[in-house]
């Protein structure tokens, strides 16, 4: 038999800051498998997929929910639900993980063109941005008219305020714009808040709320929104082979993680971020955007910090990086925390005496070392960081 190449086992997420979805299934939801129900959910017919788009659809306020395997498919059906007759084009933040780490899905899929939005103040964007990017629908045969606003609550770990929401939305009915919302970190939000879930449900037309990142369930995202709505997306799950049959399984974890309690956990992962940051601050290590949740986003550029180099410093104590962007989940232990401070400084050090220069743009899930050495040279035993 030829010899596999495998990757070694994943034995804990506690070291590990490259994302907040490398958290593993808990013993309780493994134990919970032995009792998921088994019916085929593409029938709609599984008891406990049906009982978890039922209730995130009612904690965000809406009638239906849909269980997609990922957070990219549920925010690309739900796009492609909300558009009709191109030439259209969309409104979105220049970072939106729809525009830019969706491979290309609003282009192909949506036959989309996107307005990348620059927010004024740095952080989020306001009703002003939007207005400046906006391109109406006037008889003008030359653009593509405006048809729907995406926005990312978390972006970046950054909180949009609720009254910023409010007027996007305003402005929105004003010029009968769908309004979508990629939470992928929305519950984030909802942890460091307080306000509901639901209250973001009343402002926004759709909501992809996922599964599996500071929630802790293995995978999947619910996507909610009005039964006519969901029915739609439905069909376009189905065309981009997103059913699955006995998801069950799947469902009944995330419902061990929905039941739990969740908000204390993300507080935890949010007072992580907050430690880091205000570390970095101390050593004056320049921050890209403020931790308002579970992310510390290290300016590399204006740091002169080669990625590379921080890879392999949080190698040498242990821990999981990759990239400026440091990812807090509810697994990651207060030594990971200290470790992790210890290899930014020293990365920060080194770069003051060997500052690096890139003319590239930065590229979240390719900055990983692979080389399995460290930055003296010496080889890294036990823990090797892999390429998104």
């Amino acid at each position: 038999m030829t010899t596999l190449n495998l990757p070694p086992i994943y034995k804990s997420a506690s070291n590990d800051l490259r994302s907040d979805t490398f958290t593993t299934p808990t013993p309780e939801m493994l134990e919970a498998v032995l009792t998921a129900t088994m019916g085929d959910s593409v029938y709609a017919e599984d008891t406990d997929t049906v009982r978890l788009e039922q209730e995130i659809a009612q904690l965000a306020g809406m009638e239906s929910g849909l269980f997609c395997v990922s957070g990219t498919l549920s925010n690309q059906i739900a796009i492609r639900t909300h558009l009709m007759q191109p030439p259209y084009s969309i409104l979105c933040d220049y970072r939106a993980h729809v525009y830019t780490h969706e491979s290309a899905g609003l282009a192909i899929l949506s036959q989309a063109m996107v307005s990348p939005v620059y927010p004024a103040n740095g952080n989020y964007v306001t009703v002003e941005d939007l207005k400046k990017n906006f391109i109406p629908d006037d008889g003008d045969v030359h653009g593509a008219p405006t048809r729907l606003v995406s926005l990312e609550n978390t972006l970046h770990g950054i909180i949009t305020p609720l009254e910023e929401l409010v007027r996007i939305k305003v402005w929105c009915m004003e010029n009968n714009l769908k309004l979508h919302c990629d939470g992928a970190r929305i519950l984030n939000a909802t942890a460091a808040t307080g306000i509901p879930l639901k209250q973001y449900g009343e402002i926004f037309d759709s909501i992809s709320i996922c599964l599996s990142k500071s929630l802790g369930a293995p995978m999947g995202s619910i996507l909610v929104g009005d039964s006519k709505f969901i029915k739609k997306c439905t069909h376009f799950r189905k065309q981009q082979g997103g059913g699955v049959r006995q998801c069950g399984i799947m469902s009944k974890m995330a419902l061990v993680a929905l039941h739990s309690n969740w908000k204390s956990k993300m507080i935890y992962s949010h007072s992580l971020a907050q430690e880091m940051s205000e570390f970095c601050k101390k050593h004056e290590i320049p921050l890209e955007s403020p931790a308002d949740t579970n992310f510390v986003f290290i300016d590399l550029s204006a740091a002169n910090m080669d990625p590379d180099v921080l890879v392999k410093k949080g190698l040498k104590y242990g821990v999981r990086l990759m990239g400026g962007r440091i990812s807090f989940h509810y697994q990651v232990s207060k030594e990971t925390l200290l470790n992790a401070q210890k290899a930014v400084l020293e990365a920060f050090e080194y770069a003051k005496q060997h500052p690096y220069k890139s003319d590239a743009p930065t590229a979240v899930y390719r900055s990983a070392s692979v080389e399995g050495l460290d930055i003296h040279g010496n080889q890294i035993k036990e823990i090797k960081t892999f390429k998104y």
